[in-house]
């Protein structure tokens, strides 16, 4: 063998060598690209849940939205409210009781208000609430991201 081609023969340490660097610098691309490359939230990019037109929603009623995972209040002053279905306490899923016109988590006994606020423990805060955007009539809600609050607070309902 030549001097010449001696210095072009692959070796196993090169070829490892230049393994590892390019596992190294395609690890270094993702890494960047997933810094660089996602989009700010944007309310047009959210995946929203259409509840439904808002004239179809009475005053003073509870409609569940199972697949949402909320329960969406449309109060006596035509304010809306999406609360979430999973109890602080322990994420079981809350129950609304018509007769106290409230929320029960069948799991511990937590009980809530109408407004989603902690009546008894052992949940320590008041249900999570979903934001609502109104559209053309439709009523949008974003379940994928929850509010936690401690007390309801009227800011927090939705108009038209």
């Amino acid at each position: 063998m030549t001097q010449e081609s001696k210095k072009n023969r692959v070796t196993r340490r090169k070829f490892i060598k230049g393994l590892i660097a390019a596992v190294v610098s395609f690890e270094i691309i993702y890494v960047l690209y997933g810094l660089v490359g996602k989009k700010r939230p944007n309310l047009m990019n959210k995946n929203l849940f259409n509840a439904g037109k808002v004239s179809s929603f009475e005053n003073d009623k509870i409609y569940p939205f199972g697949s949402g995972l909320f329960y969406l209040f449309k109060y006596s002053d035509g304010g809306f409210l999406a609360i979430s279905i999973k109890c602080t306490h322990l994420g079981c899923m809350v129950q609304f009781d018509s007769k106290n016109q409230g929320f029960m988590c069948p799991c511990h006994s937590s009980k809530f208000n109408k407004y989603g606020e902690v009546l008894s423990p052992p949940a320590t805060r008041a249900l999570d609430i979903f934001p609502i955007t109104i559209e053309k009539g439709e009523i949008l809600v974003d379940n994928e991201h929850p509010i936690q609050r401690n007390i309801f607070k009227p800011s927090q309902l939705t108009y038209i």
